[in-house]
């Protein structure tokens, strides 16, 4: 009976377990620290989810493990760190319409030069250990060595300042609450992102087929669709993320350094298995959990911050060991 009550009401639990880790906070802060910490939590979430919506792309479709994505985010870094040198005079321009234009050549540009090297990557390497996860971690490891050094050739080894756009710089005082400009931006670019990825899922025939590749993998090949060719299209789409998280957080960390994607790598796979492998929904919620957690428990204990999303993330899988949400959600 217990069990069935807690299957029907599995997404409200969810929802109303999260709704209690927002608010709980506010019993030891400030209501106006409260909400900078909110927003800064909110936007680092965003950050987070990015990175890791990709990885649980990759993983809950083509089971997958890509220890690579996190050289594929450096990567996404780099061209979006290249992008805004050559459109120097948009970046420094007092006006919106071209900050905002470079903001996105980044984008695509980023995009676009990460989304092949993750066809590549594909085509070339993890094609040939598909159902080996042992020999997809030495491989992709390799791989995260190969891009990085291949940084350092091109770029430097020494770390660089990330301009930021004009636009960006600065902050908002709201009813005496401090806004930074670039936290609102990277949570409406993550709830962009997310409702792209939720109307490709759930709304279209690739969605369809994708979903379906995620429950079973034979029976879509065997209706016809080239699961490899899919796989490939997937891979590319999770690099292309992992680019736009590379951009989006190196603008809000103000650096790039060839090492960067091991730094947040570690926080991605702590978000897909909070949220779920597989599930686009659950690393929403996951990366929102990690983001907030993070600024609150920062301010409230300092010394414990740097731990308790592992926390977290243990006592997450004692209750539910695949995660909060079910692959394909």
């Amino acid at each position: 009976m217990t069990e069935t009550i807690l299957k029907r009401w599995d997404r409200e639990l969810v929802i109303a377990g999260v709704a209690v880790l927002f608010l709980l906070p506010l019993f030891g802060i400030p209501p106006k620290i409260y909400l900078t910490l909110t927003i800064a939590g909110l936007a680092m979430g965003m950050l987070l989810f990015l990175v890791a919506s990709g990885v649980s792309i990759i993983l809950g479709l083509m089971d997958v493990l890509n220890f690579a994505h996190g050289a594929l985010f450096a990567w996404g870094a780099y061209v979006g760190f290249s992008t805004f040198k050559f459109l120097e005079r948009w970046v420094q321009a007092d006006s919106v319409l071209l900050n905002f234009g470079a903001f996105a050549a980044a984008i695509v540009c980023a995009m676009a030069v990460v989304a092949v090297l993750g066809m590549v990557l594909e085509r070339v390497l993890v094609r040939r250990v598909y159902g080996n996860h042992l020999f997809q971690i030495l491989i992709t490891f390799g791989a995260t060595i190969v891009l990085v050094e291949m940084i350092r050739v091109i770029w430097g080894p020494n770390d660089d300042v990330m301009a930021v756009p004009l636009t960006f710089q600065g902050n908002w005082d709201v009813f005496d609450v401090i806004i930074d400009r670039y936290r609102i931006i990277c949570i409406l670019i993550g709830a962009l992102v997310f409702g792209v990825v939720q109307l490709v899922l759930k709304k279209t025939k690739l969605g369809l087929i994708v979903r379906a590749g995620v429950e079973n993998r034979d029976m879509v090949q065997a209706m016809g669709h080239n699961i490899f060719l899919l796989f490939t299209g997937v891979f590319a789409v999770g690099a292309g993320l992992a680019a736009l998280g590379g951009l989006a957080m190196s603008i809000f960390s103000l650096q790039v350094y060839p090492d960067m994607g091991s730094t947040y790598l570690l926080f991605a796979f702590i978000v897909v298995i909070i949220g779920g492998l597989g599930s686009v929904t659950g690393s929403l919620v996951g990366a929102l959990i990690v983001g907030l957690s993070y600024n609150y428990v920062a301010y409230l204990v300092p010394w414990a911050a740097a731990g308790v999303n592992i926390i977290i993330m243990i006592i997450i899988l004692l209750i539910r060991p695949k995660g909060l949400f079910t692959a394909g959600k």
